[in-house]
């Protein structure tokens, strides 16, 4: 059956895979952003089929409009200032992602005979930093985050919480890590792109953190598991704030996979510095009642990447 998706922040990084996702699932996709800019959908081979709205999560009553005369069923809500701009914005960053997730919230109440579902992101920013855990972290671990972003998503799981408890709205938070794949110009983990754009394009590249684990989750993986979110039943459901990884490696190990599918790659690593994210996660509830899997592996990953962005810059394949 055929729906119609509201994707706030859907001519973004990931809005723009979230929206292709969709758009292959069969569904009718709306892009809402402050930004009309279809540049990653049109690379994605997207933007004829995705209608742009612009708009602003902030402001409570063009959200409840875009919603209404969109006949939006389903919303999914990744709009948000992220941790490097939150920090530089706080005030910013509360009239975004807390004030505007409300605005998505309180136009699901409001148009509860029309919308179905929200599906929104949380993220694995929430947590505490690693040397809190011991193993996989699961959804009900600490949850004390280190980032006025994290603290952001953390408040966003309490009111997400009161609206499905005491307002009726169906929701579904994700707490992705990081993602990674073609057209990432934003976020604060630009050497993970590096690793793989630096050498795809005859580059050398140093990066640190060698011996440290990071969750390497594409973005289209993480597409499918909000598309998932959006459309699972309810009665399906046993929480509401699950988690989704990719492939865990080391920066060493991934340096490793790209080296085997670019053998010439000038790739030096070392074991300086230290990384604040919590990335082992516990997926097992997602993959229980979301049928979340992942599809791209290290090296799947990594070879589509690569090809990518060697065709853009007229190289071969490898």
């Amino acid at each position: 059956m055929t729906h119609t998706v509201l994707v706030t922040g859907g001519t973004g990084f990931l809005g723009s895979y979230v929206a292709e996702d969709l758009v292959t699932a069969g569904h009718e996709v709306v892009a809402y952003d402050r930004s009309t800019d279809d540049r990653i959908l049109s690379k994605l081979g997207v933007a004829d089929e995705v209608t742009v709205r612009r708009g602003d999560v902030s402001e409570a009553t063009d959200v409840l409009r875009a919603v209404r005369e969109t006949g939006a069923t389903h919303i999914i809500h990744l709009a948000a200032l992220l941790t490097d701009t939150a920090r530089e914005n706080p005030r910013s960053a509360l009239r975004v992602n807390v004030l505007g997730t409300n605005n998505v919230l309180e136009a699901a109440r409001t148009l509860d005979d029309q919308v179905e579902r929200v599906a929104w992101a949380s993220s694995a920013a929430v947590y505490a930093t690693p040397d809190n855990y011991t193993g996989p972290v699961d959804e009900r671990e600490l949850v004390y985050p280190d980032t006025l972003y994290g603290g952001t998503k953390t408040y966003n799981e309490h009111q997400a919480r009161v609206y499905h408890e005491e307002y009726g709205v169906s929701q579904v938070g994700l707490r992705p890590t990081v993602a990674y794949g073609p057209y990432r110009e934003t976020g604060g983990s630009a050497f993970l792109a590096n690793i793989v754009e630096k050498p795809a394009l005859g580059e050398p590249f140093s990066v640190e953190y060698g011996d440290q684990v990071i969750d390497w989750q594409h973005a289209r993986d993480i597409a499918q598991a909000f598309r998932r979110a959006a459309f699972t039943p309810d009665a399906e459901l046993d929480q509401r704030v699950y988690n989704v990884r990719g492939e865990l490696a080391t920066v060493r190990e991934a340096a490793e996979t790209v080296r085997s599918i670019l053998p010439a790659a000038d790739l030096d690593v070392s074991d300086e510095g230290e990384l604040p994210w919590t990335q082992n996660l516990d997926v097992s509830a997602a993959q229980a009642d979301l049928g979340y899997r992942v599809e791209y592996d290290l090296r799947t990953g990594f070879r589509s990447y690569i090809d990518t962005l060697r065709e853009a810059h007229g190289l071969e394949p490898v």
